[in-house]
């Protein structure tokens, strides 16, 4: 690969793509200056928190006075309310993802991080609590970030550690904790479960959703885990559990499958899990090591990754400069595609790789240019509407304004004979050649400007750019 073509690869795994004005500015960067101002500004958003956007609704005390009726309508009001906010949050994160003004690297981890830690939010506090837990740790130390989110009000309500109480413990979190957010099945007995609960027991919430020890339902009697014996509490739990090398190479291999090829190269894989583990952990350590890799621009890990829908939606919206009108309808494009934030189908997330590729996406996947670009309206079901064999169909409009010019700008003085691979290079990862009889229509009937937006909408209506 040219340094070029490197730095597509490294811009659509570490982020969503560049756009035309970014592009200008960095196709003449190293591969290491471009790694470097990466981490450069996604350490600096890391220390931002999202604030609130709105006013999010919290348990209300009122409600205590309340009269039976009053309190079944506003428990309904709240609902909408708390929805709406929920939305909100969505879009706006979405957006930030789309925005060349933010952290590309820094949205990209959350959403890695966010898909590992799922985590089904039904308060928008405590939705956007958990996402500023993450941000504030996606590229620090793993082990505060875990830790971060065994305390978060969401998982901790998610996933009913609020029951876990001395008398009567809840082993649900305990299990999660160590099948999917650290060392993975198999490395684990059935005991190790019920003691960690016992370590657990206590780590609540109060009624805003803030974490609260509450000492009097936690089990400080002597607990025996991964063969150690001692008072542990929760804590104390996570540190035995990242003393194990399986939970680095557990972690790894997640990642390799998200920013680097669904099929896994194991040699790479232990490489890796060694450095993040004597680092201690350090998750900025482990990103380095993957994209300053030889083997990261491997032709074969390069445009083999299915984009996500969220990949694939912001990706767009960058590239072009797209206005969202209305953003709540970019809600309805996540349901439909099967990947809607803060709303994971179950604790062990989205699945990814083929699984983002169904009779259901496709069509919507392939024509999602064409929607953005000319305000079309999306007449089509939602995916579990396909499941269930509904006959109602729903409708969404996207209104958008996109800013064509740039990309235009990009690619006006091009040759028409050259034209064709040079837009694929910037918009197609796949290493095969187009097939110029594809284009060839276009480039005889149209008009320059006409030309490159029917060949860019073209381009993105193939399945090349699916990928990246």
């Amino acid at each position: 690969m040219n340094t070029q073509e490197r730095l597509h690869h490294l811009y659509w795994r570490a982020g969503f793509g560049l756009n035309p004005v970014e592009w200008k500015i960095y196709h003449r960067y190293s591969t290491q200056k471009a790694i470097d101002h990466l981490f450069k500004k996604a350490n600096k958003a890391s220390k931002r928190k999202i604030i609130n956007n709105g006013n999010d609704i919290q348990p209300s005390m009122e409600m205590e006075t309340m009269s039976m009726e009053d309190k079944a309508a506003a428990k309904k009001k709240n609902k909408k309310q708390n929805k709406l906010r929920i939305g909100a949050h969505n879009t706006d994160w979405v957006l930030r993802m789309a925005d060349p003004k933010e952290s590309a690297l820094l949205e990209k981890m959350c959403l890695f991080w966010h898909g590992h830690f799922a985590c089904r939010s039904k308060l928008p506090g405590l939705a956007r609590k958990q996402l500023n837990t993450i941000r504030a740790h996606a590229l620090g130390n793993f082990r505060e970030l875990v830790l971060g989110i065994a305390k978060d009000g969401s998982m901790i309500r998610y996933l009913n550690n609020q029951q876990n109480k001395k008398r009567k413990p809840n082993e649900n979190f305990a299990r999660e904790v160590m099948e999917l957010f650290t060392i993975g099945r198999e490395n684990y007995t059935e005991q190790d479960v019920k003691e960690a609960a016992r370590a657990f027991t206590g780590w609540g919430t109060n009624v805003m959703g803030d974490y609260k020890f509450k000492k009097r339902h936690h089990d400080f009697g002597e607990k025996t885990f991964m063969g150690k014996t001692g008072k542990w509490n929760g804590d104390d739990i996570l540190d035995i559990i990242l003393e194990k090398k399986e939970t680095a190479e557990f972690i790894v291999r997640k990642a390799y499958r998200f920013f680097v090829n669904e099929k896994v190269d194991e040699r790479n894989v232990q490489y890796l899990a060694q450095v993040f583990y004597d680092s201690n952990y350090d998750i900025e350590k482990l990103m380095r090591s993957i994209f300053e890799s030889k083997w990261f621009y491997d032709k074969k890990n390069v445009g083999v990754k299915i984009k996500s829908p969220l990949e694939l939606m912001a990706g767009m919206i960058r590239t072009f400069e797209v206005e969202i009108k209305n953003p709540l309808s970019l809600i309805f494009v996540e349901k439909a595609l099967g990947q809607v934030l803060f709303n994971p189908p179950n604790v062990a997330g989205w699945a990814g790789g083929k699984s983002w590729i169904d009779n259901s996406t496709l069509m919507l996947r392939l024509n999602l240019a064409n929607v953005l670009f000319q305000n079309s309206e999306l007449n089509l079901k939602v995916k579990e509407e396909f499941e269930a064999q509904k006959r109602n169909k729903r409708k969404r409009n996207i209104q958008a304004s996109v800013n064509f010019d740039p990309f235009y700008n990009l690619f006006k003085r091009e040759n028409k004979n050259q034209l064709i691979d040079k837009m694929g290079s910037f918009l197609l990862q796949t290493q095969h050649p187009l097939k110029r009889e594809i284009f060839d229509g276009f480039i005889r009937k149209n008009e320059d400007k006409v030309l490159i937006q029917t060949l860019c909408l073209r381009m993105m209506s193939l399945p090349e750019y699916q990928l990246c």
